[in-house]
């Protein structure tokens, strides 16, 4: 498993920030670029860790045919990483959504002969995708994104929900019990009337939803900690790019009840308004894990992909940087001037390695890195910098 040390996470876990607005400042000014993703090991990490509960990168039709509840195809025209698949959530103007996966697990009462790892109980729980709104996304953000939760028979009941719901434009966590003292006092799921809501602000800086975030693929990771019976030290947390964004702490997610733990995570697309306009969102690399499950991971020298170019005439030339930190305090490459319309290959015949790393040919082993990028027209003008994003892991 990749684990995410203290000092690492440290000095960037509590950084929040907003990516710069996307789109051109002046007419003759190019759209600011993202990297929108970078390729990947093979294989990941995540494929065998010991940890992780689940993991489906959407590339194989057998993986779709062990969630016991799914809606929705993947497709091959929209991936993470250069190749490969994704699911889409299709949303038809006015509908309310297309796609959704459902991973049972744990001590799950629901689907319990399908249940992944039906052997152990599960009271901290990481969930990790990857989420890409298509360019130009318009009218905020669909009502549901995932969820954890905890099933108890008979039904569908729920000892408690980790809500990972849009605010707007923004991500909030949104987490609820259904316990008093050591029952369970749902009576279905979604019972509404008997849970106890425990709070969904503040919400995430990052502006998910918004247009300027359209058209790349973010990370957005969370987690939820039962608390220990009958005590009040649950938590929630909600990561979006490496950055701690938004969490909820001294949780009491369930009084004294121990009968079940957190047994499912729900991948949802459901829209409560309706969809403005025809649009989809895909999502890709998805992981359940028992520990921190932190960016992908790439070779020391990864090869990262630009947005598509947008702006006046065309593409001259473009230019990225990374550093270790998510402020770009500690930048550690820089590549020239680059002419390929949207790869590039970190090393030394693309740029050069400055600071911690002068005088390098490769980065640093298991290091996270972020990028920032700009591109330039054939008119001779420069789009703004990035802001620091798209956090990777290096094996």
């Amino acid at each position: 498993m990749i684990r995410f040390f203290t000092k690492l996470f440290g000095s960037v876990a509590f950084v929040c920030g907003v990516v710069g607005t996307m789109g051109a400042v002046a007419d003759d000014t190019p759209e600011t670029p993202r990297i929108d993703s970078v390729v990947m090991a093979d294989p990941q990490p995540h494929e065998s860790d010991e940890a992780v509960v689940w993991y489906d990168d959407f590339d194989e039709d057998q993986q779709q045919e062990r969630y016991a509840e799914k809606s929705g195809e993947t497709t091959g025209d929209v991936f993470f990483g250069g190749s490969g698949k994704s699911l889409p959530m299709r949303y038809p103007k006015g509908s309310r959504g297309i796609g959704n996966r459902k991973v049972f697990f744990g001590d799950s009462p629901a689907y319990s002969s399908q249940a992944v790892r039906s052997d152990t109980k599960f009271a901290d729980v990481y969930w990790r995708i990857y989420v890409k709104h298509q360019h130009g996304w318009m009218g905020g953000g669909p009502a549901k994104l995932s969820r954890a939760t905890s099933l108890v028979p008979p039904g569908w009941r729920q000892a408690m929900i980790a809500h990972v719901w849009s605010s707007g434009e923004a991500l909030t966590l949104d987490p609820a019990s259904g316990v008093r003292s050591d029952r369970v006092v749902t009576t279905k799921y979604n019972d509404f009337d008997n849970l106890t809501w425990l709070g969904n602000k503040p919400t995430s800086k990052f502006q998910l939803h918004s247009t300027g975030e359209s058209g790349r693929w973010v990370c957005v990771e969370a987690r939820a900690k039962l608390n220990t019976p009958g005590e009040r030290n649950g938590l929630n947390q909600l990561w979006i790019d490496g950055r701690l964004e938004a969490q909820r702490r001294e949780l009491d997610w369930r009084g004294n009840y121990t009968a079940h733990t957190i047994n499912a995570v729900f991948l949802e697309a459901y829209w409560n308004d309706g969809s403005p306009v025809d649009q989809s969102r895909w999502i890709d690399n998805f992981v359940i894990s028992s520990e921190r499950v932190g960016p992908i991971v790439c070779p020391v020298n990864p090869v990262l992909i630009k947005t598509p170019y947008r702006g006046p005439g065309t593409q001259a030339s473009w230019e990225v940087q990374l550093a270790t930190r998510s402020d770009g305090k500690s930048v550690i490459w820089r590549s020239r001037a680059l002419n390929e319309p949207s790869r590039v290959k970190v090393g030394t015949q693309t740029g050069q390695f400055v600071g911690q790393l002068s005088g390098s040919k490769q980065l640093r082993p298991y290091t996270v890195y972020y990028a920032r990028v700009r591109q330039k027209s054939d008119t001779g003008e420069w789009s703004a910098w990035s802001a620091w994003h798209q956090p990777f892991q290096t094996e």
